[in-house]
Parts: C-alpha cells; structure tokens; sequence
C-alpha cells in the first residue's frame, strides 16, 4: 500500500463505501483505517483529510465541478462522481499536490476501475478546472442568501432555513462556519485511576499534543496523534473519548455516590461511563441501548475500563421495564436526534436527514420521553439532552416535558460553569451552538420528578 494512487484508491472506495451502500463516514473511515493501520501517520492523516472534505464540501463541489462539466454530477456513474469530486476538493482546497498530479492520478483511477472510456472526460473536467479556479462563480448572498449559504457552506437549503429561522443570519453563518473548522479529539481523563497532570505527561510521552479543554477540569483537548487505540493510556483505560457538550450532560446530572443511574439511549456509552467515574466505585449505571452491536460498542469500553457499577442492557427506551418503575436517582435521555449540532464531526449527516425524518424524530422523542420518565423516583433526576440544534427537537419538547409529565425545571446554574450562565440556565436548559461555544451543539434540559 504505497504510492499516491494507492492513497487515492483507499480515499475513492470509502467515498463509495458511504456513496452506495449509504455507510456513515465516521463509521467507514475508521473500519478502513483500521485495516490499514500499519500506514504512515501522513499517508493516514491525508486518505481521512480527503474523504472528510470531500464529504463537508460535497454540494459546493458538484456545483463547481457542474460549471466545468457538460454531464451534471447528479447524472455521473458513482465512481466518476466521486474520483471528480475528491479531484475537485484537491485543487480547490488542498495546496500539497500539484494540479497535474491529481489530474493525472484520477486518470489511473478511473482506467484502474474499468472506465478507461470515461478516463478522457476526467481528465478534461479537472485540467479545465484547475485552469479556471479563480473563474469558479458562487450565488450572490445579497440577492439569494438562502442558495448563498446552501452551496458555499455545502449545507442542504431545508436546513439553511430551520437555521435561519430559529438563529438568524449571523448566527447562522457563524455555526455553519464553525463546521468546517477543525476539530480537536476531546477526552476525559478517569481521574479514578490516574491524575490529569500524569495523563497529559503520559500522552506527551507518545508525542501527542495536549491542551486544556474550557468547560471541564478533566478534560483535554488532542492532536498529532496517528492511532488512538494504539496510545498506552487508551489501551489502559485512562481516559475516554468524548466532547465536552456530553460531559456536560453528566454534569447536569450531578450524580452523587450511591446513585442509581439510568442511561436509555446510552451507545457509545460516553455519559453512562462519566456517571461511573463520578459514583467513585458505588452505585449502579444501568446503559442501554435498541440493539446488540450498539450494546457491543459499550461492552467493549467497559473491558477496556474496568468498572464494577456498570451494567449494560439491550432494551428499546420505547418499551417500559416495569420492574424499573421510580427506581432510578437519575434518568438520562439523550436520545436519537436529527444531529444537526455535530455537522463538523459527521458530516455526511446533513446530506442523509431530511426535513420529513427530523418531524418523526421529534414523535420518536415523545414516545420515548413518554415512557422513560416513569423510571425516576419522586425528587429525582430527569435529564433531557440531544446532539441538534433544531428548536423543535429541543425547546419544544423541553416544554412538552413541562406540559405533560410531571416534572418541573431546575437551574442548571449551581452545576454548570459560571462561563456558560445566561438567561435560560436559570431556567433549567442550555443551547450549546458551534461557533459561540466550544464544543459540539448541543441541547441539555434538567428536571425533578414532583409527583
């Protein structure tokens, strides 16, 4: 596995990979990666840099690449489509390879997959943009805002509206700004069995680059690294991967020692451990989730971590487990989302959804909120949370919670950085949104059971 047209064969068949067989590209990067985990840190970093960017800039490149090609990119055979737009992402966003060698490795590829027919057009799309870059027109924002932000952000138009109808147009555009910034690897130290000051000597050891997160104390944000799983302090348990919005979440919580946890919709498991290293060793987290592989995932973090409190459970949060009844200190529900607050770290997310599915998320919540409240005990816990940043998906159900179970608000200030405090934390919630917060966007409601 050497050589560019290598690195690009790899970079085409994940792209195909999340094209045709609709895989998530978090997902069909890392099984990939994991593959060829024997590659050189910079041949790794620039097979996921090119499929992440070709995924985050799709729709602008189709609408580039249209203006350079006769047959639109909509009508293209699958593997032209894509060998055009990881080209067009290379010359347009890339500065390390030269045009011609991007053109001229598409033109292998593209023989190389059985289309030496087509290997002509290919290579007159890109030679004629790499020619004419600085010719590449865009939507005027002035007069068409809405088609401006779709096409520049690459961001499909039904979400550009709902953005813009809940946020406005600088919030708007700073979040979808914020989403093709780089993201750093949040993690967790478990301060149960090692200190955040010997966590970050022990990384820095491997040659990773370790920084202070802004919202949680044991927390560190990491960089230049090659292969996770491949860390000393990973493979020993000593930290866990997870964004501070999630963390959040568990500090919303505040689970005490001797607290039963339960997480309904916990895969991959990221809260339902933060609420066993907080319980010190005592009481129980019970995480759930709809199927084996999700319950898998979780199982496979409790080897790597060692906790006693923690117990998971393949259970669909819809069906009520009686015996379960105002048993729990603690519900959490972060529950199944369109996603639309993690744009920068799933980016193929916003292609997928759609304006229909994110209306029966919001009945999928209720159903589930419906049932998963009954599991706390009266004066517990009840925390509400999703990974969107769509108005219905979270302040409305937040006020459905309010209208129909009963449970009443509590302040999130008294657990919650002072940085984070506004008008509605007193009030119980928080809207964490990219670009005005340093992490994920996120929705976080807090509740007591009061009868």
């Amino acid at each position: 596995m050497a050589g560019q047209t290598n690195e690009r064969e790899v970079i085409l068949d994940i792209l195909l990979m999340i094209d045709k067989e609709g895989t998530y590209s978090h997902i069909a990067i890392s099984e990939t990666l994991r593959k060829y985990q024997f590659l050189e840190k910079q041949v790794r970093a620039f097979i996921t840099k090119v499929v992440e960017g070709t995924l985050e800039y799709q729709l602008r490149l189709d609408y580039i690449l249209d203006q350079f090609s006769k047959t639109k990119m909509k009508k293209c055979k699958p593997v032209i489509r894509n060998l055009l737009r990881m080209g067009a992402y290379q010359i347009c966003f890339l500065d390390q390879v030269p045009d011609s060698a991007v053109c001229n490795e598409a033109v292998k590829l593209a023989k190389k997959k059985g289309f030496v027919a087509l290997s002509g057009f290919v290579n007159g799309v890109l030679r004629n943009l790499a020619r004419k870059k600085e010719e590449i027109a865009y939507p005027k924002e002035e007069s068409d805002p809405i088609l401006f932000l779709s096409i520049y952000y690459s961001t499909p138009e039904w979400i550009v509206k709902s953005f813009l109808n809940d946020y406005g147009y600088e919030q708007t555009k700073q979040m979808l700004e914020a989403f093709f910034k780089e993201n750093k690897t949040t993690i967790r130290c478990h301060t149960s069995k090692i200190s955040k000051e010997e966590l970050k000597s022990c990384l820095e050891a491997e040659g990773v680059t370790v920084e202070p997160c802004d919202y949680v104390k044991e927390a560190f944000f990491i960089s230049d690294y090659n292969y996770l799983q491949r860390l000393k302090a990973f493979k020993e348990g000593l930290f866990q991967v997870q964004d501070q919005s999630s963390m959040l979440v568990v500090k919303a919580a505040d689970p005490k020692e001797g607290d039963r946890v339960i997480d309904v919709c916990a895969a991959p498991g990221g809260k339902s451990f933060h609420c066993a290293e907080e319980l010190n060793g005592t009481g129980l987290v019970i995480a759930r989730d709809v199927t084996d592989y999700k319950v898998s995932l979780m199982e496979e973090n409790l080897q790597r971590t060692g906790y006693q409190n923690m117990r998971m459970e393949r259970q669909d949060a819809r069906e009520l487990v009686q015996e379960d009844v105002q048993t729990a200190d603690i519900v959490i529900a972060d529950l199944p989302c369109s996603g639309l607050g993690i744009l920068g770290k799933k980016n193929d997310i916003k292609y997928k959804v759609t304006r229909d599915q994110q209306k029966q998320l919001v009945s999928l919540q209720r159903e589930i909120l419906s049932t998963v409240w009954q599991y706390v005990k009266v004066g517990g816990t009840f925390v509400y949370s999703t990974c969107t940043i769509n108005k219905e998906e979270n302040e409305e159900n937040r006020q459905w919670i309010l209208d129909n179970l009963p449970m009443e608000a509590v302040s999130l200030d008294t657990v919650l950085p002072k940085e984070l405090h506004n008008e509605t934390t007193k009030e119980g919630y928080l809207q964490l949104l990219p670009g005005k917060h340093h992490c994920d966007g996120f929705f976080i409601a807090k509740f007591k059971r009061v009868q």
